[in-house]
């Protein structure tokens, strides 16, 4: 594997502003979104250029946390008058956690997209809030792309709805947005969803067989995170389940899907395979969950010595 330094990432997502609420009645909030996925990419030493509409009232929040982020590119991020994506979420004592989107900025359009996209090393579209672009205008994006591609499905699967709890949904769409990406990461309930079933648990048949769906599409390699239970991992001809060793209490597992798709994406950028790959970011997922907060995020990523991607 080649020790010469990556190109950029380009990273296409929303920054959000996260109240959090557990059962036990502890609180949190902060910045989150693709700040986690750039807190890790940059942790790591990697160049990460924000491709994203910021809403005004965070922006100075943003400036401070990400200030000594020395390979942060900020050309691409715009600030936008009014709200940011405000999120309210809520983790049961079982169960999937409830979502409530406040609010959303307006979405990103291919014009915006294509005049960052020369230079970089792999484009990743993270769906986190589900507002970020139009289908039309990715698909445009996409023709516009000569690099690999990671797409994150994530807050797609959920209805399209401000102000009220957003439910799983049917996502038959998610084939034109997955056409011609080299990389798709996706959690088992979103994974139910792609399927057509988003009260039900896919079996790993079903798995295998939404797996061959996007090797259909052009897919390189599918990535489904499925919790305590590990990663599923597939490559045409392939299939491995990756479980990480428990890294302690789990204290926040907001953004640890993040997590371990920016580490994978740094092994993915430095030639590893899919597997190995996976291996290091569930690794890093593992540890995210025993902390809380981008800050803690990027420094946990920065104490990881990068011979662990190098090899």
């Amino acid at each position: 594997m080649t020790e010469e330094r990556s190109k950029p990432y380009g990273l296409i997502g929303t920054i959000t502003s996260d109240h959090i609420t557990w059962r036990s009645g502890r609180t949190r909030e902060g910045l989150g979104g693709i700040l986690y996925q750039a807190s890790v990419l940059c942790g790591l030493g990697e160049d990460v250029s924000l491709i994203t509409n910021c809403g005004r009232e965070i922006a100075s929040g943003v400036g401070s946390v990400t200030a000594d982020w020395a390979t942060l590119r900020r050309d691409g991020l715009r600030i936008v008058p009014g709200p940011p994506n405000r999120v309210h979420l809520e983790y049961p004592e079982r169960g999937e956690r409830v979502e409530v989107l406040d609010s959303a900025v307006p979405p990103l359009s291919a014009d915006e997209i294509v005049p960052c996209l020369p230079g970089l090393g792999m484009l990743l579209l993270v769906l986190n809030s589900g507002f970020e672009i139009g289908l039309g205008d990715w698909r445009t994006v996409l023709r516009e792309t000569s690099c690999p591609v990671w797409l994150d499905i994530h807050s797609l699967a959920l209805e399209p709805v401000l102000g009220s709890r957003r439910r799983y949904r049917p996502l038959p769409e998610w084939r034109a947005w997955a056409r011609g990406v080299t990389f798709l990461q996706a959690n088992i309930h979103e994974a139910a969803c792609m399927l057509g079933d988003p009260a039900g648990i896919p079996s790993e048949a079903e798995l295998a067989e939404l797996a061959a769906g996007a090797f259909h599409e052009g897919v390189r390699a599918v990535f489904l995170t499925m919790g305590r239970n590990g990663v599923l991992v597939a490559e045409a001809g392939k299939t491995r389940r990756i479980i990480p060793s428990d890294a302690g209490e789990t204290v926040d597992t907001t953004g640890c899907g993040d997590v371990f798709g920016a580490g994978t994406i740094a092994c993915l950028g430095r030639g590893r395979s899919p597997f190995d790959a996976a291996a290091f970011g569930a690794a890093l997922a593992s540890r995210a969950a025993s902390m809380s907060g981008i800050r803690e995020t990027y420094e946990m990523a920065g104490a990881c010595a990068l011979r662990n991607i190098r090899g």
